[in-house]
């Protein structure tokens, strides 16, 4: 079963409650209010996801900040170098 957050409506009491996708909120543990489902945070990225995210920020960085950068030993972007 998935796990939510709640915020109570009334006391403003934050907490989470497991029970099927389908079920209706909880009503508050504290003061019997009525709650409403809160989304905390966005969801994790990974692999090709992440890779797309860094370059969408990287486009919104000025140009000068791009510019400075150099690619060092084990850096992984750019041509490598071969002594």
């Amino acid at each position: 079963m998935p796990t939510y957050d709640y915020l109570c409506t009334q006391c403003k009491l934050q907490f989470e409650a497991r029970h099927p996708i389908n079920a209706s909120n909880p009503d508050c543990s504290v003061c019997g209010g009525a709650t409403e489902k809160v989304i905390l945070s966005a969801p994790a990225t990974h692999g090709n996801m992440a890779h797309g995210r860094e370059l969408a920020m990287r486009s919104l960085l000025p140009k000068s900040r791009q510019e400075k950068h150099v690619h060092g030993l084990g850096c992984g972007r750019g041509e490598r170098r071969h002594a």
